[in-house]
């Protein structure tokens, strides 16, 4: 597939997705680290039923620094690992000691924080301080080579691709472009190639047809 064709498959995105936007729900970059954190092997559904009363009681990364594993899982515990917690609060104290309680907006510095990897920098990074980041979670990595975007063994390899691919300014929304995609239609397990928009540019849908035909 070649750049031309990437493009016009980007376009089409941007046209059946024109309000994708995080569906984690979030106010400041304390709120936004923790819901991404939580949501790791979770849905962002059963993360947003968690984070009221998380946040709640916990304001701001200073008083979820002060907070004690045994009193935070069992309001997170729906959410996976007790790891969460742990490396939640370790974050958080981090964030109180070194960074004034104020959570960095650098990858280099959100990557020291327990908890947090590249992706969940780069969500952190594009939501909630606007800035160009590219996050590639188990659905932007499916979507994007399963459609020919790119071609890619690793999420790592396939951010390198897609950011070479688009503009700066298009990273944040065309991630939350492919999410959605990836929710709604290209499923993990049973895509819906047949209802969905792309389906007459998609190698993946000619394949799948060609297929049903034989």
């Amino acid at each position: 597939m070649n750049r031309e064709q990437k493009n016009r498959i980007l376009a089409k995105l941007e046209d059946m997705y024109p309000e994708a936007s995080a569906e984690l729900v979030f106010s400041n970059p304390y709120e936004m680290m923790v819901a991404t954190i939580l949501s790791a092997q979770c849905t962002d559904r059963q993360v947003n039923k968690v984070t009221p009363a998380v946040f709640a009681r916990y304001p701001d990364a200073v008083s979820m620094a002060d907070a004690r594993e045994e009193d935070l899982y069992p309001m997170v515990k729906s959410c996976g690992f007790k790891t969460k917690a742990a490396n939640i609060i370790a974050a958080c104290r981090i964030i109180r000691d070194e960074y004034d309680g104020q959570v960095p907006s650098t990858r280099e510095d959100l990557t020291r924080l327990p908890g947090v990897g590249r992706k969940t920098a780069n969500v952190v990074l594009s939501n909630a301080f606007g800035l160009p980041a590219f996050a590639v979670d188990t659905h932007v990595f499916r979507v994007c080579n399963r459609m020919g975007l790119c071609s890619a063994k690793t999420v790592e390899e396939t951010e390198k691709q897609m950011t070479r691919l688009l503009p700066e300014e298009k990273w944040g929304h065309m991630h939350h472009c492919l999410i959605w995609h990836g929710r709604r239609l290209c499923k993990a397990q049973h895509p819906l190639c047949d209802q969905c928009g792309i389906k007459e540019m998609c190698p993946f849908a000619a394949k799948a047809a060609k297929k049903v035909k034989e």
